[in-house]
């Protein structure tokens, strides 16, 4: 996320039309303003509201103190379970809240960090002998030690319980575990114990700082591509920037889209955050296209004629056209059946991706069978009989949808191998998401964890005066634990699999997300917290596992004391240029940057620099109708920016006297190396020259979001065989490692 206007993910939802499920979260009215007298909270409810991490005031961006609605607190706690349309309700409802870790013998699970010592709370009735101890997730057991802590018995529902604690020690092995509560013979109780390391610990032998290439993947076409970038271009752009020193390649989510027409362009706006979507398959990688009888191989050839002719077309990509021609190619690679070697590879997968692969496969089926329709009664509860028939009914397009998914898990795999045998020192850097799509997979199988009425967005702010709503269901705090952080562990491990980093959009949202009930305003919404050590902990505990770096994107309003606490869990942030500003808004010094963050001059919500020097970014605004102030306003400004930038690089001796836009561009990545900052990521756009925005927050149809294919200023496209001949591309890319050399 980043402080600039509009919808950042600019996809309208009502295009589409392959999704479905119950959410709907389409902004309909503001209110700014304190809620009348009947609608403020009375004292019970914001008790009530915090004990669920739910915010009855905030600060708006103007400085004023707001209080959130009854309504609006009312409505956020239903989607949490709890329904309290009287004050009635809330009395009870506190009353439960008091009793709720009472009532249960653990906890609903654990994360904590491997250096500290956990006191664990245990319920029993009173004078109930109870012993726990650890399961470990290498078989092996470790006995708790019981404290000599009194609690004073209370009654629970007409029994009489006690509290006995135990401690749970520093130490214990990084990974999954369980607690297990014991009475003689009998087990009471399990939950799930995480142990998370205390901070990200980077592989060894990694160089002190780095530096790599930011690109969107469908946007860099190769010769061979189909009208889209796919994962062959991916291991074509590893091997040539990994030959050039960079260690690092930053791509866009790769999360999965719809599985028929039409995709939504947007790569943060997915159906699932777990799997791939495999538009980014190079059907003839697959070792099977090898042996294909001379018919079948030329309906793959056909097939791939149908778009390869457009990866030298400026005009807007056509996903669309792009899947069509390669499902074709697929349904046909597939129905050829493989080796007994290469069948068990596929078997090993699918096992190891268990129920939720399934689960999504079967998704993707039923989304192809009643594509555009609504579906039977009985296929939302993924345990109805109506289900399990669709199951048997479906199995071989469930098997096909398998079998897509470990082709581009393998094709990925390729793709990581080939990047860190070039040298990267990491790598694929994946992009994560912050939600998905609310008529998705992810959305199907897991009613159990997201909100139901809920869309998640942000606040009114200087740039969105009316707030946003990105129409995503939100993961709730209590499911998420109650679950053990299955959902998000499984998610994460999956992204994981062939990265040796992970950028993680909006981070902010693992401590708390602008909740939006439906059918109100986007400035009607409230912050709803979440459990930020757990889920840190998750988060570093995948990565640590598979020697991963995090970075989290923290750009915007950011509360202080969460910046320092992910520096002090080992994960970075993010610093782009135009957003470091001094206390009087001119351009921060270069040493004053932050020291863990990865550093870039722009964004891909921002026009390449070539367009934000040109003032490109007003021209668009204003011709789209974004603009909130006057346009001679908002140009002056842009101007002022320039110049004020200008300045500055000719203060650091960065600049000739008449700079031409390359200069300027060379001088900007000059001026970003020279950070502090730990790692340094260069746009391919701005290697190239390219001048058009990748995306315009705050549009749909105005704006060919996501859709624009790597070109120069002259929007003569680029594909991956240019680059190395690229005369600007190398001139950049000399003075960004002569930068780096002089550390």
């Amino acid at each position: 996320m980043r402080a600039v206007p509009g919808d950042y993910r600019g996809a309208s939802l009502a295009r589409s039309t392959a999704c479905r499920g119950p959410w709907q979260g389409a902004a309909e009215h503001v209110n700014t303003a304190t809620p009348t007298a009947p609608d403020l909270p009375s004292g019970d409810l914001q008790r009530l509201a915090a004990a669920y991490g739910v915010a009855t005031d905030f600060w708006d961006f103007t400085g004023h103190h707001r209080t959130v609605s009854a309504t609006t607190i009312r409505a956020v706690l239903a989607a949490l379970g709890v329904v309290v349309d009287s004050e009635d309700d809330v009395a009870t409802a506190l009353s439960d809240v008091e009793l709720a870790p009472w009532r249960s013998v653990l906890p609903p699970s654990l994360v904590l960090r491997q250096s500290r010592d956990h006191e664990l709370a245990v319920h029993v009735p009173d004078g109930t002998p109870v012993t726990v101890h650890v399961a470990l997730e290498d078989g092996q057991r470790r006995d708790l030690e019981q404290l000599p802590v009194w609690v004073e018995p209370r009654d629970v529902d007409g029994v009489r319980t006690g509290r006995a604690t135990f401690r749970i020690p520093a130490g214990l092995p990084l990974g999954w575990h369980e607690v297990v509560a014991v009475v003689g013979e009998e087990e009471l109780a399990r939950c799930t114990l995480a142990v998370s390391p205390d901070a990200l610990t980077p592989p060894a032998g990694l160089p002190e700082r780095t530096w790599g290439v930011m690109a969107q993947l469908y946007s860099v076409r190769s010769r061979a591509s189909w009208g889209v970038g796919d994962l062959a271009d991916l291991a074509e752009l590893g091997s040539f920037f990994g030959d050039q020193g960079a260690d690092f390649l930053l791509i866009n989510p790769l999360h999965a889209a719809e599985p028929v027409g039409p995709m939504t362009p947007s790569p943060y706006l997915p159906v699932t955050r777990r799997f791939v979507n495999p538009l980014y398959i190079r059907p003839e990688d697959i070792r099977e296209c090898a042996y294909l009888p001379g018919p079948q191989r030329a309906l793959v050839e056909w097939a791939a004629e149908e778009v390869r002719g457009s990866v030298s077309d400026p005009s807007p990509i056509d996903r669309d056209a792009a899947w069509a021609a390669k499902r074709q190619a697929l349904e046909v690679i597939y129905a050829a059946g493989r080796s007994p070697a290469r069948q068990r590879r596929l078997d090993a997968f699918r096992a190891a991706q268990g129920q939720g692969l399934e689960d999504f496969a079967l998704w993707c089926a039923l989304t192809e069978r009643y594509e555009g329709k609504e579906w039977p009664e009985g296929l939302d509860d993924l345990s109805s009989p109506a289900l399990y028939k669709a199951r048997v009914e479906l199995a071989d397009r469930i098997d096909y949808y398998v079998w897509l998914q470990w082709v581009a898990d393998t094709q990925l795999a390729d793709a990581q191998r080939t990047a860190t045998e070039a040298g990267m020192a990491f790598g694929v850097m994946h992009d994560l998401a912050v939600g998905v799509h609310p008529g998705g997979a992810d959305a199907w199988t897991m009613k159990d964890v997201l909100a139901r009425g809920i869309g998640v967005g942000a606040p009114p702010d200087m740039y969105n005066q009316q707030g946003q709503n990105w129409s995503q269901p939100p993961m709730r705090p209590d499911a998420l634990a109650r679950t053990g952080y299955a959902a998000f562990r499984d998610m994460l491990r999956t992204v994981l699999r062939h990265a040796g980093a992970i950028r993680v959009d909006h981070i902010l949202g693992l401590f708390r997300l602008w909740w939006i009930p439906d059918g109100h305003g986007a400035a009607e919404g409230t912050y709803v917290r979440y459990d930020h050590e757990a889920m840190v902990g998750v988060l570093l505990l995948e990565a640590q596992r598979v020697g991963a770096v995090v970075i989290g994107e923290d750009l915007g309003t950011v509360e202080p004391w969460v910046r320092d606490y992910l520096a002090e869990r080992g994960v970075l942030g993010t610093s782009v240029l135009w957003f470091e500003k001094t206390d009087d808004g001119g351009p921060l010094r270069p040493e004053h940057y932050r020291e863990l963050v990865l550093a870039t001059v722009n964004t891909h919500d921002l026009p390449p620099t070539a367009g934000y020097l040109a003032e490109e970014h007003v021209d668009l605004r204003e011709r789209l109708g974004l603009l909130t102030e006057p346009v001679p306003v908002v140009r002056a400004e842009a101007r002022r920016e320039r110049d004020r930038m200008v300045a500055r690089l000719r203060e650091y001796g960065l600049l000739p006297e008449k700079p031409t836009e390359r200069q300027l561009v060379e001088a900007l990545h000059a001026y970003v190396t020279r950070t502090p900052s730990r790692m340094v990521g260069v746009a391919l756009v701005d290697a190239v020259g390219e001048r058009r925005a990748q995306n315009q927050p705050g549009t749909d149809e105005e704006y060919p979001n996501w859709k624009l294919p790597l070109a120069d200023g002259s929007e003569h496209v680029v594909l991956v065989e240019d680059l190395a001949e690229n005369a600007r591309l190398r001139s950049l890319l000399d003075v960004v490692r002569e930068e780096i050399a002089r550390d």
